[in-house]
């Protein structure tokens, strides 16, 4: 058995060791963000927040009562830390950046209250949103801290204020903004989707002539509104839309679209698509053409979730006729089975399904870009149990499909117990 390494031996081959004073008393890592408490002992910050946050009330190293639970940055051990990882950079050593500080609450506060005052001249009230945003971009804490203050409530009066004058929009704008990174509650939700004219409000943001960011991030509300609502009759209502289909297929064809824009974008046309019943309407507004063109650049779990909604549309009439008339549907779906996830194959598998089942040249298609072997490897794989169940489904559909040197060697292969899909 091997020996337990003690926290100060070498960390590599070339004996470096991280200096105990610069090591978390808790984690015995490296601080990132030494911070000093009440009793004058220095932890790292998110291992003293985690120790407290368990129901401690004792200091970890002297056991004395924390009587005060205000944590000190510790800037002259932080200094001496960025230092020695300068000193240290030949060995693989990253300088650790230089934290930015939680917000105070204090200061959010009288952030909102500047924002929600109607009194306020309009350049106060913007200027106290921008640096919202700012405080909400830096830090998960921070956003939690915005946010148990009911931020929301000011965000979306300000958002939905009709008597806001037109020339008064940016205002509007800056909110939303800072409202896409706050998901509204269930019952924020469901006021919204509840009111046609925020709906309506939202979907015509899709459409701004100018600002892509405003556009993405009127989706990224809408997606939070969809998911949130917990009423299929309202989910259903706010798809119930040519337009909002067309806008968000607009920022995953637009040419300038960014990472985040996909993200949502993809995020935002599979809840939409989540509602059977309109499912064409997102074929229509060009679904189809955005999904296939986008799937190569997108990260993993947007690629998941864009494999998922191929897979919705196959299962509608418009939605499996357009997929099968475009030419780089099945050699994408083929070449992805086994290639990303096992939930993306599992979501091509069934995509594939759908496509077969519809079509005899598809069949054909599917068996010339290689899918048997993709098939074979994927029910003998660690996949999920529905990903080889689709699999052995679409092996039984295309085995008159087989190339005639494969059926001999595949006697052996059982797909007739297969649960129906």
């Amino acid at each position: 058995m091997r020996e337990k390494r003690t926290p100060l031996e070498p960390l590599d081959a070339a004996g470096l060791q991280i200096p105990y004073h610069f090591r978390c008393p808790i984690s015995l890592e490296l601080m990132s963000d030494p911070v000093t408490v009440c009793t004058g002992q220095t932890y790292d910050r998110s291992s003293i927040e985690s120790w407290v946050a368990t129901g401690n009330t004792t200091c970890p190293v002297t056991r004395a009562p924390l009587t005060d639970f205000t944590l000190i940055p510790n800037h002259t051990l932080r200094r001496l830390i960025q230092d020695w990882c300068v000193a240290n950079r030949s060995y693989g050593v990253e300088r650790i950046p230089t934290p930015k500080q939680p917000a105070d609450p204090s200061l959010i506060r009288s952030l909102l209250n500047q924002a929600s005052s109607g009194s306020n001249p309009v350049h106060n009230r913007l200027a106290a949103l921008k640096r919202l945003r700012g405080l909400a971009r830096d830090s998960d804490k921070n956003r939690s801290l915005i946010s148990s203050l009911n931020a929301r409530d000011v965000l979306l009066s300000i958002l939905f204020d009709e008597s806001v004058s037109a020339d008064l929009g940016e205002l509007r704008y800056e909110s939303l903004a800072v409202l896409s990174m706050f998901p509204p509650s269930d019952l924020e939700c469901a006021a919204i989707a509840a009111d046609p004219g925020r709906i309506g409000y939202l979907v015509s943001l899709l459409f701004h002539p100018t600002s892509i960011e405003i556009r993405v991030n009127s989706a990224a509300l809408i997606e939070y509104v969809v998911a949130g609502t917990k009423s299929p009759e309202m989910r259903a209502y706010i798809s119930n839309s040519d337009e909002i289909f067309v806008g968000v297929v607009g920022i995953l064809t637009n040419p300038v679209s960014y990472p985040r824009a996909l993200k949502v974008g993809v995020k935002t046309l599979f809840a939409l698509c989540l509602n059977k019943q309109h499912r064409h309407r997102a074929v229509a507004a060009g679904a189809v053409d955005a999904l296939i063109g986008r799937l190569a650049e997108l990260e993993k779990s947007d690629c998941e979730r864009a494999l998922a909604t191929v897979e919705l549309l196959c299962r509608v009439p418009q939605g499996c006729a357009a997929f099968g008339a475009h030419a780089l549907t099945v050699p994408l779906l083929v070449k992805t089975i086994l290639k990303v996830s096992d939930r993306a194959t599992e979501y091509a598998a069934g995509a594939l399904l759908s496509l077969c089942s519809a079509s005899e040249r598809l069949q054909r298609e599917a068996v010339n870009a290689g899918v048997l072997t993709q098939l074979l490897l994927l029910v003998q794989s660690d996949c999920t149990e529905r990903a080889k169940k689709k699999a052995q489904m679409l092996l039984k559909l295309l085995r008159d499909s087989w190339p005639e040197d494969s059926i001999g060697n595949s006697d052996d292969f059982n797909c007739s117990d297969v649960a129906p899909f």
